[in-house]
């Protein structure tokens, strides 16, 4: 068989996290040419180039440059530009990943283009419908002939809607990521120190959905909330938020240290040694199941339903009470005590180490072996 291309398509942070070890396996097989292309989504070097760099991932062969813009628009344009970059590369496969609008449009254009489609992190559902996200998932796992799946829930989600055909859960390619980078991050990271914070001082808050950020009474609660807590609230700003801040000159308390989007690396640092983590990140949501640190989710509803069903995630939206509340139950004597939570639901334990495939590595053979079957 020929080289077998694969074009990935990204464009959000947490698309690169995913892809790093995917690219790395790619690279271990004679059979693959995997080409990246960056729409641009996440424009900002803080958001993007520096992710690149800390992940060791191939520079992008292709970086669309779409930047910001309404759903409609952004995707669009990668739509319009993603059809270019297939018609000239030609590749045999696509890859796509999560949630975002760079995935949907990626789906699309291969889809519309006849090519075939695997979906990285495919079944999840969140099952509210006004998120764009889950819009992103719904419509990508549809179109898609390869879906890998995370979880057993993921699998289950997709039987529901019927789809059977081509589905594998092969672990996440997270907490591989995980597992390898937050023993480099405690070597290279000094991000606690720049920061002069040591470790189960400070909360660890990063608010970047649609539903807080462009909904100003939401963002001005969460802001709110955090300023009237005890600890030092570090807050690593998404450029939308920050807008959003600017926008409407929301007050900010000197105890919430805003800075800058950090590394990959920086990230795990805090996240490790944070007191408890508030976010409406669903990557988050994971990382701080993973590294045992209460989660207070800031949405109503959760893609990682696991990490509540284990007792270590609270949903509590914007609501200044609930958030306190769950921040108060994570916070006695009990709970101290009971600092291990029962996990088993989110696969964390990758088979890697027992001789057999990473989770990259056996998405790159299921690929192959797809296509070696259309032959």
């Amino acid at each position: 068989m020929d080289k077998m291309k694969i074009v990935s398509i990204v464009g959000a942070r947490p698309q690169f996290v995913k892809m790093a070890l995917v690219a790395e396996a790619a690279g271990a097989f004679r059979a693959v040419d995997f080409c990246i292309a960056h729409t641009g989504q996440h424009y900002d070097a803080n958001m993007s180039d520096i992710f690149f760099r800390d992940l060791d991932i191939p520079s992008p062969k292709y970086n669309l440059n779409i930047g910001s813009g309404t759903h409609v628009e952004t995707t669009g344009k990668m739509l319009q530009a993603l059809e270019r970059v297939l018609l000239k590369e030609a590749p045999d496969m696509v890859f796509v990943y999560g949630d975002t609008n760079s995935t949907l449009a990626g789906a699309l254009a291969a889809v519309k283009m006849g090519i075939p489609l695997a979906h990285i992190e495919a079944g999840l559902r969140s099952f509210n419908r006004s998120m764009p996200e889950e819009i992103n998932r719904l419509i990508t796992d549809r179109v898609s002939d390869i879906l890998f799946c995370p979880t057993k829930t993921a699998v289950h989600n997709l039987r529901r809607e019927g789809i059977t055909k081509g589905v594998f859960q092969v672990e996440d390619v997270m907490i591989e990521m995980l597992r390898k980078y937050s023993a480099i991050a405690g070597r290279r990271s000094r991000i606690l120190g720049v920061l002069s914070q040591g470790p189960h001082e400070y909360y660890l808050a990063t608010v970047h959905r649609a539903c807080n950020t462009d909904d100003i009474a939401r963002l001005k609660s969460l802001l709110k909330t955090f300023g009237l807590l005890k600890r030092p609230v570090i807050f690593p700003v998404h450029p939308r938020t920050t807008k959003a801040i600017s926008a409407n000159k929301i007050r900010v308390r000197p105890n919430v240290i805003m800075i800058d989007p950090v590394s990959y690396i920086d990230m795990l640092m805090l996240e490790k040694h944070a007191c408890a983590i508030l976010t409406d990140s669903g990557g988050m949501q994971k990382e701080a199941h993973f590294f045992h640190v209460p989660c207070v989710t800031l949405r109503e509803e959760t893609e990682w339903v696991e990490t509540v069903s284990s007792g270590w995630n609270v949903l509590a939206g914007a609501d200044e009470v609930k958030i306190r509340k769950a921040l108060k139950h994570f916070s006695s004597p009990r709970r101290n005590v009971e600092r291990r939570p029962a996990r088993p639901a989110l696969n964390h334990s990758l088979r890697s180490g027992s001789g057999q495939a990473s989770p990259a590595s056996r998405m790159i053979e299921i690929a192959l072996k797809f296509l070696r079957s259309r032959r």
